[in-house]
């Protein structure tokens, strides 16, 4: 039997017996028995499999060359030569812009000095390249793990269908270098960023306690683009191990 600490959660641990079937519609009840027997134990649930979806963008129709949203860059007085910094529509949106969809006034925020500077964020997801050009700059192995395969390198698995790009794209979007000739500008272009491989796998109660609890003195924010089925019928959230991963990050 292996045991392990289920992330910062105190006295919270995570018991795998080689002989229990991985997949089964029976719960594992002689050796939940046999644990719960022990007078030190005070709660034991078997960990079951929850459905988590990657939330990613909708296509929209692209904008054109001649649109406000271009010439606006040139009016702000800001420009970076990452390839992709003039199609950047949110960033360079604004009331003077027709069919603007975003409020977020990041140029305005990068003027008052805010940029993510001294700011760690983890992205919660399929993993992410530590190594991509726009991210290793920025890059924080202490706001890193494999839960999925329980070690320190984030890096995707990579398959024929190429499905785990979603973690370094959400990572890109966050914190990737700016004025490097490479890709985009993150919003948050000087934070440290880093990602946890936790989607890649089964996802539990336990993995997305884990995931949530990871470094909780270090990291400060923990961003996760996933969740339930997003199909008006489905009502999920956090289950009890990852409720207190919430509630261990506010009180400590």
């Amino acid at each position: 039997m292996c045991i392990l600490q289920i992330g910062d959660l105190k006295d919270h641990y995570h018991f795998f017996h080689s002989r229990t079937i991985k997949r089964s519609t029976l719960s594992s009840r002689g050796h939940h028995s046999f644990i719960s027997m022990e007078p030190k134990v005070e709660w034991i649930e078997q960990q079951v499999v929850k459905r988590r979806i990657k939330r990613d963008y909708k296509p929209v129709p692209p904008l054109s060359q001649t649109s406000p949203a271009h010439s606006n860059v040139a009016q702000n007085n800001i420009f970076y030569n990452d390839a992709k910094w003039s199609s950047m529509w949110y960033i360079h949106c604004n009331d003077d812009v027709h069919n603007c969809q975003s409020d977020m006034n990041i140029m305005g925020a990068w003027k008052r000095g805010y940029t993510g500077k001294d700011v760690v964020v983890t992205i919660l997801d399929d993993g992410i390249e530590r190594n991509h050009p726009d991210l290793f700059q920025n890059y924080d192995p202490q706001a890193s793990y494999d839960v999925n395969s329980n070690d320190l390198d984030p890096m995707p698995r990579y398959d024929a269908t190429n499905e785990n790009k979603h973690g370094t794209r959400c990572a890109g979007e966050v914190a990737a270098a700016a004025n490097n000739s490479h890709c985009i500008v993150g919003i948050a272009y000087n934070a440290r960023i880093g990602g946890v491989r936790m989607l890649d796998g089964d996802v539990t109660d336990m993995v997305e306690a884990k995931s949530l609890n990871l470094n909780p003195q270090h990291i400060d924010i923990y961003s996760a683009s996933w969740g339930p089925d997003d199909d008006g019928k489905t009502v999920d959230g956090p289950a009890s191990l990852a409720r207190q991963a919430f509630e261990n990050g506010i009180r400590m």
